[in-house]
């Protein structure tokens, strides 16, 4: 069968459709996809062919990050706050065409799409025009429901959901109508969301259930529909993973700290913060550079910089690990049974902080909040037996990334060969 996989985002966002990619490979399907300029070359070393599919990445992250800083700091300034959404929005704009027109081409003849959340949209309205199974990936959950805005009652919650689905839509209902019209479908009366679950749409879950209690029994009208399989990663090797295991097995277990791929605005003062935090705590600290320049890498036995690692070797070797919030790093931190921080840049990020706290694994703060004093006080918190006890028990809840993977390469085949959606 033919699968046509079309993705947008950071690694963190690419990597999960790359893992089903791989899978549907080695099960022996023709595998396309699309991901941004950027990460061809990581989607292509695990396998499967790879195209270029919207603006290039770094440019998009550089605006995403000033974007949510200013939010976080200055919401009330709403004139800024305009200018740098257009920021984040114009790169996109300026080649949409060219992103309905991959899609397009690649789906011709696919047996199912499955796509990212970002271009939901357009990648819904390209399998309704091919009459294709489509499936898509949730890595928190996106559609109504009485969990996402936890400081409200449930009811409200959902409602809130519902309207802002109404007003997304009506805001892009304009570029949508462009598309629908030039693929010669009808004119959509209702949200995007709306119709691909009424469509049939495989809304894959890819998270745990456990980070969600009572989601499932809400959501319980959608099972089949809204299967929950675990976070997807590659688990892939990196060149320092035996410097790093060598360093950990040196000296006591370290405290890890990463961020992902997108750049802190300082990675010299956040260096300088958690190798000062970690001194006057007596820990070791193992940093990820990953998306962050670190140009001064203070001279300290107990803080180690690497490029890039495999969390999954290392986290269970930690006592602790302080992120950035990201899904895939979540979920990792959780499945190695160690309490977390999250120190968020995002609105995602900050809602995975939220269920840290809830879950009693950790604790989280938004990283622009945070300063030596914090982050003294915040680890020797999530340090506590309590929270390492607690970790613990939720680790054995948490699905194995091998099965996560087997399990959504199932749905998606089952899907594709049941032919054309309902």
């Amino acid at each position: 069968m033919k699968f046509v996989l079309a993705t947008y985002g950071s690694r963190g966002d690419i990597e999960p459709m790359v893992a089903v990619g791989r899978e549907l490979l080695r099960r022996g399907h023709d595998v396309h996809m699309a991901v941004p300029p950027d990460l061809i070359g990581f989607a292509e070393a695990a396998g499967p062919t790879a195209v270029a599919y919207g603006p290039d990445l770094q440019a998009v992250l550089d605006a995403h990050r000033n974007f949510w800083t200013h939010f976080f700091r200055n919401f009330w300034k709403v004139p800024q706050l305009i200018k740098r959404r257009r920021e984040v929005v114009e790169p996109f704009l300026q080649c949409w065409k060219d992103i309905i027109a991959t899609l397009t081409s690649l789906a011709e003849d696919a047996d199912l799409l499955f796509t990212g959340v970002n271009f939901e949209d357009a990648a819904g309205n390209v399998a309704e025009f091919y009459d294709i199974p489509l499936a898509t990936l949730h890595f928190f959950p996106l559609r109504a429901n009485g969990q996402f805005v936890p400081f409200l009652p449930a009811p409200l919650g959902r409602s809130a959901m519902k309207a802002g689905e109404w007003l997304a839509w009506r805001k892009a209902k304009k570029v949508e109508g462009v598309q629908r019209s030039e693929l010669g479908l009808p004119k959509a009366m209702r949200p995007s969301p709306w119709r691909l679950t009424e469509r049939g749409c495989l809304e894959i879950q890819a998270y745990d259930e456990v980070c969600f209690a009572g989601l499932a029994d809400e959501w319980s009208t959608w099972a089949d529909q809204r299967p929950f399989v675990g976070a997807l990663t590659l688990d892939l090797p990196a060149d320092a993973d035996d410097e790093v295991a060598s360093w950990i097995a040196a000296g006591t277990p370290p405290i890890f700290f990463g961020f992902g791929s997108l750049p802190v605005e300082s990675g010299t003062e956040t260096l300088a913060m958690i190798s000062a935090a970690c001194a006057q705590l007596g820990e070791r600290a193992l940093v990820c550079s990953a998306g962050t320049e670190f140009s001064r890498i203070p001279d300290a036995e107990h803080v180690k910089v690497v490029t890039a690692m495999n969390y999954s070797a290392a986290f269970p070797a930690c006592r602790a690990v302080v992120h950035h919030g990201g899904t895939g790093t979540t979920a990792a931190g959780l499945r190695a049974g160690v309490p977390t921080l999250i120190l968020s840049t995002d609105l995602d990020q900050t809602l995975w902080g939220t269920r840290i706290k809830r879950l009693k694994v950790g604790s989280a703060r938004r990283l622009s909040a945070t300063d030596e004093k914090t982050l003294v006080s915040d680890l020797r918190m999530i340090l506590d037996p309590e929270y390492v006890a607690r970790a613990r028990e939720v680790a054995a809840l948490m699905t194995k990334p091998a099965e996560s993977v087997a399990t959504a390469a199932d749905l998606v085949e089952k899907l594709a060969a049941r032919g054309r959606p309902r």
